[in-house]
């Protein structure tokens, strides 16, 4: 048995807690004086690039191995440009695109800014294959419904990361994209067999570990072809037979939120903790809900009793320590190496100095990419663009995706009013609409005569958008859809798919309509 000072340290070694606030609090200090091994950022913590250079210096004056966390896909789910909506395409914009080049390209240029602001670790990318259309969580999110075309583009993507000194994590293992359950309520089930799980989720997992992913997220699903009883996160049957013995993964293996409803409600916290490092998860990310001290030392105590009744082999709590410090070993060396751990470290302690001033981040790789993913749609009744009239844009707001937030800003109105000065704008939600007669009217209200813009997102998830489409479109056949979520079908006189709804999918679109892109991408978008 370990020495009584032996065991809490390894317990925290594997812990990424959350925090709520700008700068460390006095317990995450202290936790880190004591092992903690890692923390995660999540919006609340994140003000700008600046800002999060002071912040993970802070963190590295205490620990300087500690493992820097953020879930930041640089698509819709964004965390680091969360006030401002990511300067960056997302996945499915990406698979959109088809350029493997153009993938790792963007990875790399996030992979920059999150190492100069000292992040070593990136929950991403999703990896999963977005096969189920009606999928309420993934969507935009995964590359795309092909197999093979999410693995060659998660690869790249990884590959980009990684060159920049940022651990990729693919996720969400073994795989989150046939489901329509959200595993932040409740427990998805993948009722397919071996062969098929093999020729589509397993894929893009496999070509993550050939592209040397250094870390894999696991998902909150039952899978019954592997284990009819526990999620792959508490499995042994997944997470070790599968993921370690079968696919030969050795990096980390980190769990989605623990206290997502598909783990915490039938094992709670503490139980759920225990058993994903019993089934062979490494580190257990926390903190999106429970982002305190409490939280923190329960897990920690949680888990040394466990080792001391026996319900968690020491053996297994020293491999995952082992592993969270091996990870932070080579985030530590690879980041020296390209020079961004000296960046982060001069950028925290100006940030200190000048107070940590807000910058707004932005990507011209990432822009130039967003121009390339629109696809432009016309019809006998579409407009001609460039729009000369400065349009009345309506976009529909569907309820709100847990893992985007409802923080970060979308839409195609604001651009559009930059470019086009006189641009109305509203947005409407499903009670908006609720007590109208006829949906349209509410639409309708405020346009006149003037070029109409409807923006929605996954119009085909959402019945009252689908209609008040139809009904709009009856009366004004030329009216200009923007879709930036998962394209379906086509609706409008003209349509854009962004393929997401990020800052620069929003302007890419924009772009077109007011005709201030480049006009090569705008013919190449136009002809896609």
């Amino acid at each position: 048995m370990p020495n009584s000072g032996e065991l809490p340290e390894l317990a925290a070694t594997v812990l990424q807690p959350g925090f709520v606030g700008t700068t460390v609090p006095d317990w995450v200090r202290r936790s880190l004086a004591e092992g903690l091994g890692g923390v995660a950022l999540f919006a609340r913590n994140v003000e700008s690039p600046a800002q999060v250079a002071a912040l993970t210096a802070q963190l590295r004056a205490e620990r300087p191995d500690v493992i820097v966390a953020i879930d930041e896909e640089a698509g819709d789910v964004t965390r680091f440009e969360s006030r401002h909506g990511s300067s960056r395409p997302g996945n499915l914009a990406l698979g959109a695109i088809d350029d493997p080049e153009v993938t790792g390209a963007v990875a790399r240029d996030l992979g920059l800014d999150l190492a100069r602001a000292g992040i070593t670790l990136d929950y991403a990318p999703d990896t999963d294959v977005n096969c189920n259309p009606d999928n309420p969580i993934i969507g935009v999110r995964a590359f795309g419904a092909e197999a093979d075309l999410v693995a060659r583009h998660g690869a790249a993507w990884i590959r980009g990361l990684q060159e920049a000194g940022v651990a990729a994590c693919a996720k969400h293992f073994p795989g989150h994209g046939d489901t329509a359950v959200d595993s932040h309520h409740d427990v998805p089930v993948i009722d397919h067999d071996l062969t098929r799980l093999a020729e589509c989720e397993l894929v893009p997992f496999r070509a993550a570990i050939a592209a040397g992913v250094q870390s894999i997220m696991t998902g909150h699903l039952l899978v019954p072809a592997y284990d009819p009883e526990l999620p792959a996160t508490l499995s042994r049957r997944i997470l070790t037979g599968l993921l370690r013995e079968e696919l030969g993964f050795d990096g980390l293996i980190v769990t989605d939120g623990i206290e997502m409803q598909g783990v915490r409600r039938k094992y709670g916290l503490e139980g759920a903790t225990v058993r994903a490092l019993a089934a062979g998860a490494d580190a257990i990310c926390v903190g999106g809900d429970h982002a305190d001290e409490r939280t923190a030392l329960r897990l920690r105590g949680a888990i040394v009793a466990a080792v001391r009744n026996g319900e968690l082999s020491e053996e297994r709590l020293r491999d995952a320590a082992a592993r969270v410090r091996r990870l932070a070993t080579w985030t530590l060396e690879t980041q020296t190496t390209v020079g961004a751990r000296a960046i982060a470290d001069a950028a925290g302690a100006a940030a200190v100095t000048a107070g940590g001033a807000i910058v707004v981040a932005g990507s011209v790789v990432g822009q130039a990419a967003a121009r390339r993913a629109v696809k432009v749609t016309t019809t006998a009744e579409a407009p001609d663009l460039p729009l000369t009239h400065a349009p009345h844009v309506v976009e529909f707001a569907p309820p709100r995706n847990i893992a985007i937030g409802a923080e970060t800003p979308w839409g195609v109105a604001a651009p559009l009013t930059e470019l086009l000065p006189g641009t109305t704008s509203v947005r409407l939600s499903a009670d908006d609409l609720a007590g109208a007669t006829d949906p349209a009217a509410p639409v309708l209200t405020g346009a006149g005569a003037r070029p109409l813009v409807l923006v929605v997102r996954d119009a085909h998830r959402h019945p009252w958008v689908a209609e008040a489409l139809a009904r709009t479109l009856a009366v004004r056949p030329d009216t200009i859809v923007v879709e930036m979520g998962v394209p379906i079908s086509v609706a409008g006189g003209l349509h854009l798919a962004t393929h997401g709804a990020t800052r620069a999918c929003g302007r890419a679109a924009a772009e077109i309509i007011a005709g201030a892109a480049v006009p090569d991408r705008v013919e190449q978008a136009l002809a896609a």
